[in-house]
């Protein structure tokens, strides 16, 4: 049977997923800067959605890039 893995937002309490923090969204971005999939980081359904949300706002005010080559 697999192990579990925890949320990492929900083990930090951490309520908000903030977009100018730009250390903890990089961990859920590939290397070439797409958003991971829950089921690599182990991010549960209602922290992905912010997530996404919050790297998609930081794109949009260039804190974090669309793509990188």
């Amino acid at each position: 049977m697999k192990d579990k893995r925890q949320c990492y937002f929900c083990t930090s309490n951490i309520k908000a997923v903030d977009y100018k923090d730009t250390e903890v969204l990089k961990r859920f971005l590939s290397p070439q800067a797409k958003i991971m999939a829950r089921r690599k980081t182990s991010v549960c359904a209602t922290h992905q959605r912010k997530l996404a949300k919050a790297i998609k706002r930081a794109r949009q005010l260039a804190i974090l890039p669309f793509v990188t080559h």
